[in-house]
């Protein structure tokens, strides 16, 4: 295999991450089974897994306008909930049986205050309140609130969550982070078998898909992975950080000025598999608060987590060995807007080349972002 573009396992990602509805989620539906849709990666996909459901992340792919979501939000929100909720309004996420939101910002938060005021026929809405800072103090509160989720899924899908449930879907979910762990692992020699775009592809279709089928696939692509050798020479390799990271726009440009992108912190990509959930214990569901508030508080919106953020992209630069890292966020994203500010100076402290800039989820001036991105490369394969 000279490219990962024959193997059939990576067009049926691809062709996942390319769009809502697909063959996996159709066959799930014909066999009884019920999907959940979540926003953010802090809601975990391991107590609707050990209910008994799909759960799918949600996205505003393939959404080219706002008009019908801007009659229930300004044109100042974040682009991400309105293009999702604007697929909502006009039937794309028809085959969700329940949704689920959470108060990791206003926009998310409201989501499902208007989903159920524009009267959508999704059976189960709730919005989940997630931990806002770090600590064991934190890790008390979000188990409570945790509780109280699951308490409702049980009664809205009339399911029992127990134990063992929830023991055996943190098994399976560690499974897919081991492996994309490995994925990753690839991208670090210098010559990686699969580019940035590619990834995103790869980890995408993890998120809309049911995880035993991903998980014995992932292993199929992995295995055809150690057979590729890939010669091609990049000008350089880079990280993305920020939000977002579920099309391939920033790698498609990087990768088609010549660059390639090696790692990533963002909500699609290590964010959610950095690390594993402990499977000790009596108390999964403690577990899984503990990783959430403890071990992975990657995101700007959990208050006084800057320090761990901060030192997690110092580490994935120096093991991925980067030349540059590319910021983005969205417009009237603040949090990460106000994170990317702080980065700018440190990041030029560790001598680490550094650009970031605002767009939007569906971005409007490609023009502007690739010239921008094209002076960036030039500048570091002057250094």
């Amino acid at each position: 295999m000279e490219t990962i573009k024959n193997s059939e396992i990576f067009k049926k990602f691809s062709g996942i991450a390319a769009s809502l509805k697909n063959s996996e989620i159709e066959n799930w539906k014909k066999q009884g089974g019920k999907v959940v849709g979540y926003f953010c990666p802090v809601i975990p996909e391991e107590v609707f897994i050990a209910a008994g459901l799909l759960p799918f992340r949600m996205r505003g792919t393939g959404s080219t306008t706002t008009d019908s979501a801007d009659v229930y939000f300004k044109t100042v929100n974040c682009g991400f909930p309105r293009h999702t909720f604007n697929l909502a309004l006009i039937g794309e996420y028809d085959f969700l049986d329940g949704f689920v939101a959470n108060t990791c910002c206003d926009t998310i938060l409201r989501t499902a205050d208007n989903w159920k005021h524009a009267g959508l026929k999704t059976p189960f809405i709730y919005c989940l309140d997630n931990a806002h800072a770090s600590g064991e103090l934190m890790v008390g509160h979000f188990h409570n609130q945790l509780l109280k989720m699951k308490d409702a899924v049980e009664k809205q899908f009339n399911v029992e969550i127990t134990e063992q449930k929830l023991k055996d879907a943190v098994k399976l979910c560690n499974e897919t982070k081991l492996l994309q762990q490995k994925l990753y692992e690839l991208r670090k020699l210098p010559n990686p078998p699969i580019t940035g775009s590619e990834t995103v592809a790869v980890m995408v279709a993890g998120m809309s898909m049911p995880k035993e089928q991903y998980n014995k696939d992932l292993k199929i692509l992995l295995d055809e992975l150690g057979t590729i050798k890939n010669e091609k020479v990049y000008s350089s390799r880079l990280m993305i950080i920020g939000c977002g990271h579920d099309d391939t726009l920033l790698c498609d440009i990087i990768e088609e000025l010549g660059g390639i992108v090696v790692t990533d912190q963002t909500c699609f990509g290590t964010r959610t598999m950095i690390k594993t959930i402990s499977e000790e214990g009596n108390d999964t569901l403690l577990s899984i608060a503990g990783y959430q508030v403890l071990d992975v508080p990657y995101c700007p919106k959990t208050i006084g987590t800057h320090p761990q953020r901060k030192q997690l992209i110092m580490d994935l630069a120096k093991d991925y060995k980067v030349d540059g890292i590319v910021g983005q966020c969205f417009i009237s994203c603040d949090p990460w807007a106000g994170e990317l500010y702080l980065l700018k100076s440190e990041l030029h402290e560790a001598g680490i080349p550094f650009i970031w800039f605002e767009r939007e989820y569906i971005p409007d001036l490609v023009g502007q972002l690739r010239t921008r991105i094209e002076a960036f490369l030039e500048t570091i394969n002057q250094i």
